[in-house]
């Protein structure tokens, strides 16, 4: 498996692995419209170009034989030492063979090399995810619910992992 830094020509392979995960991950958790609505919300090339562009985010890919299999879209800055992660996602077939892991860990070197000393993200409270981040050093920093537009919110624990700056 490999890892590399994605570019904004790598925009439709994002997209079609969230289209991929959003149904399988959430189904149960958030109504189809819901999911649809996000979709397009962080998944359109609008949003995308805006994240790589002026938003300044970074994202990472995990290739297997040639293909990519998963993403992962991150920002450094975010809050005083604390890089964000936005995004983690790989493909239904793929997952639980390590491509989370190694995604999730090339993440989190990369926000000790700008010098921060956490990472924070947010998981819907729901979601099975959170035991990954669990068994990654993350703990629930808090809960909260942000209201993202058309009647939907996003009802999420906020987790965190410290580390010491390089």
């Amino acid at each position: 498996m490999n890892i590399r830094e994605a570019t904004p020509a790598d925009i439709p392979v994002i997209q079609g692995i969230a289209h991929a995960c959003w149904p399988v991950a959430y189904t149960g958790i958030i109504s189809p419209a819901q999911i649809a609505y996000m979709l397009d919300l962080m998944y359109g090339t609008p949003a995308l170009e805006a994240q790589f562009g002026p938003m300044g985010h970074r994202f990472l890919v995990a290739e297997q034989e040639g293909r990519v299999i998963g993403f992962a879209g991150f920002e450094h800055g975010y809050g005083p030492g604390r890089s964000r992660l936005h995004k983690l996602y790989v493909l239904p077939e793929v997952k639980g063979k390590g491509a989370g892991h190694a995604l999730l860990e090339a993440m989190l070197l990369e926000a000790m090399k700008a010098g921060d000393t956490a990472v924070e993200l947010n998981v819907n409270r729901h979601n099975p995810a959170k035991a990954f981040y669990q068994r990654h050093g993350f703990t629930i920093e808090r809960d909260e619910v942000l209201d993202i537009g058309e009647g939907f919110v996003m009802d999420d624990h906020v987790m965190l992992r410290r580390f010491r700056p390089w």
